[in-house]
């Protein structure tokens, strides 16, 4: 084969040759031999860190917040149970003092009558 009629051989080892030529132009403009490449990284390490702090900042707030909504929630119960013991012993009071009293209105109609029955027995003698 001649000059002006490559054959398959010689067209193939020139591809390879193209291929290795732009593989090696890739690599030399990689983020390692590139300045404004490792800039840009170092800015998003940087702003990714940041967004981490601020997620953790965000967490440790919530987990506050949910801390002291259970603390609150205990002493609403607290609260709630004691409101429920005092109104228990004050309905105790009333029905015992309610007891006494009726005892006591019981003994007076008891006094009054026996002493109606007294009067209407003097009388008859």
């Amino acid at each position: 084969m001649g000059f002006k009629d490559p054959g398959f051989l010689e067209r193939k080892g020139a591809a390879t040759d193209a291929r290795k030529a732009a593989l090696e132009k890739f690599r030399a403009n990689t983020a390692a031999n590139n300045p404004a490449v490792a800039e840009r990284e170092a800015a998003r390490q940087a702003v990714s860190a940041a967004r981490e702090a601020r997620a953790a900042e965000r967490k440790a707030a919530k987990e506050a917040r949910e801390r002291d909504a259970a603390e609150a929630a205990v002493r609403a119960r607290e609260s709630a149970e004691l409101a429920e013991r005092e109104a228990a012993e004050r309905a105790q009071r009333e029905t015992v003092e309610k007891a006494a009293r009726e005892l006591a209105e019981a003994a007076e109609r008891k006094a009054a009558r026996d002493a109606r029955y007294a009067a209407r027995k003097k009388r008859q003698k």
